[in-house]
């Protein structure tokens, strides 16, 4: 199974995602990020705006997932902002076909709050206007977000109570 945690930058996927594989046994976090960074480093003339846009990076996703999944089974846990919703029907259309269950998490905070906590970040702080930027395109996506995924509130939630709410939602499904 993989547990998709999408949603904006500061609403503590990272975090949440540590949490989980915390509590939840044989889980691991898959990092989808670094799939992007390898084809950064690949596709050094072919210029995008963001990683997801290359085209290989989709299937990669999702081959990789499966892959992982067939050689050390349990709960993969994917923190990855994924807005485009082609870009994550891809995914998971691809995850789908081989069997694979994915539980599609949105973690959400107030707007003010995701500005507090990407101004505050103190791990990535030359990201930071990037990721001010990309509030509006979660914004945008937030309608088909809201019907595809399961979407927890972060609000002044600490990240194990965000991880204890979605295991109880994986729970009770």
């Amino acid at each position: 199974m993989i547990v998709w945690l999408n949603g904006p930058f500061g609403a503590g996927k990272t975090s949440t995602a540590t949490e989980l594989v915390r509590l939840l046994p044989k889980s691991r976090i898959f990092d989808s990020e670094q799939v992007g960074f390898m084809l950064g480093h690949v596709l050094t003339t072919e210029r995008v705006a963001d990683f997801q846009d290359h085209p290989p990076w989709r299937p990669l996703v999702a081959q990789t997932a499966i892959q992982l999944l067939r050689y050390v089974g349990g709960t993969l846990v994917v923190p990855q902002t994924v807005v485009v919703q082609e870009y994550a029907r891809e995914i998971f259309d691809a995850l789908a076909a081989e069997g694979v269950k994915v539980r599609h998490f949105v973690l959400d905070a107030k707007h003010d709050e995701l500005v507090r906590r990407i101004e505050h970040d103190t791990e990535l702080p030359q990201a930071k206007e990037w990721r001010l930027r990309r509030l509006a395109d979660y914004q945008a996506a937030l309608p088909w977000l809201r019907t595809s995924a399961t979407v927890v509130d972060t609000n002044q939630k600490a990240p194990t109570d965000v991880a204890t709410e979605i295991i109880g939602r994986l729970e009770n499904a």
